[in-house]
């Protein structure tokens, strides 16, 4: 068994234009004050690595690797969440989705995934220079608009979008075997990969590709009522990175999993601080401990209530409270006696 690396922190959500959110540096700073020693790194427009020159400059990347560790911290992955999301991209979100990309390739599809791809690319050499071996991202949808199966849908709908989706993929994931590092999906609603049924479907569509990893984040399996401790039983051989993030689901008479548009607070399921939701984290460390999980756990903030600086404040020691040191031996090898086989078989009768 292997013990869980933490805490971390994904810095998008903490990302601004007032000190100390508005420059790496001194984000580095405050959550280093805050006791974690690990970054997850947001990239693309208007993050805070240049994956292409990632990609290109082992010295920019021993820079910002450098200045993170005087501070005592790491790199746990890159997060290409946005460029993922353009890589397949359903032409309803076009104009929503524009932000997501630099004003060169705005109101040009074709141009923009093309430009998505390229980001992946480089986001799987850049973190090879980092000597990372996992990187989180998301799928994008072609099939989400026709999720819930109203009006019917012509038959093959779902099984050319995802013949389309993971077409795009494999020759990323290609370069991410290259770089012997894992592309790591979190698993979201709004993504054609948003549960273990999808996952598999996709990965029956790039030939079970050994790069085609899971970054599990119980919260999202909250909201859709999905087991998500029976989930690790089933795929943690796929599970690469992990988002601590709590949710809680509260039905009521009103609304329920699809939550009636309403604004998250007044939604049954939204996302809570750690230890404020409904999701057992003991268990899911235990889980993930038992099966041998050796990356990061890694702080993704997103609360309704709580002003995101106490959520920081509060994870750092959630998290460190929650990493199981594994034990190293039985805790009855105090009895253990060496082997005879003459003894083993007379204690059978054999």
């Amino acid at each position: 068994m292997k013990t869980i690396k933490g805490p971390g922190i994904f810095l998008a959500q903490f990302m601004g234009s007032e000190p100390p959110f508005d420059r790496l540096e001194t984000l580095a700073d405050w959550v280093a004050g805050l006791g974690y020693v690990g970054v997850q790194l947001p990239t693309g427009a208007g993050g805070l690595f240049d994956v292409v020159k990632g990609a290109e400059s082992q010295a920019y990347c021993d820079e910002v690797a450098g200045m993170l560790a005087d501070k005592g911290l790491q790199i746990t992955e890159l997060s290409t969440h946005l460029q993922g999301q353009l890589v397949a991209a359903h032409p309803a979100y076009d104009e929503l989705f524009d932000g997501f990309a630099p004003a060169s390739v705005r109101g040009d599809p074709v141009a923009r995934q093309a430009w998505a791809v390229d980001q992946l690319k480089a986001a799987a050499k850049a973190s090879e220079r980092l000597g990372l071996k996992a990187m989180a991202t998301f799928s994008g949808a072609l099939a989400w608009p026709y999720f819930y199966p109203w009006p019917q849908r012509p038959a093959g709908l779902i099984e050319a979008a995802f013949a389309e989706t993971s077409r795009r993929w494999r020759p990323i994931l290609d370069a991410f075997e290259d770089a012997g590092v894992d592309a790591c999906f979190e698993l979201h609603p709004g993504e054609d990969l948003h549960d273990g049924v999808t996952f598999e479907r996709f990965l029956d569509g790039v030939g079970q590709h050994p790069r085609a990893r899971i970054l599990y984040d119980p919260s999202h399996f909250v909201l859709q009522q999905l087991d998500y401790l029976a989930f690790i039983d089933i795929y943690h051989e796929r599970i690469s990175a992990f988002h601590v993030k709590d949710a809680e689901f509260r039905p009521n008479g009103r609304s329920g999993v699809y939550g009636g548009y309403q604004g998250w607070v007044e939604r049954p399921g939204r996302f809570r601080s750690l230890g404020d939701g409904q999701i057992d984290f003991r268990a899911v460390f235990s889980k993930l401990a038992a099966c041998d999980y050796a990356g990061w756990a890694v702080l993704e903030w997103e609360c309704a209530l709580k002003h995101p600086e106490d959520g920081a404040r509060e994870g750092a020691p959630f998290i460190r409270d929650h990493i199981i040191r594994v034990t190293e031996r039985a805790f009855d090898d105090f009895a253990a006696s060496d082997v005879d086989p003459a003894q083993v078989r007379r204690l059978l009768g054999l």
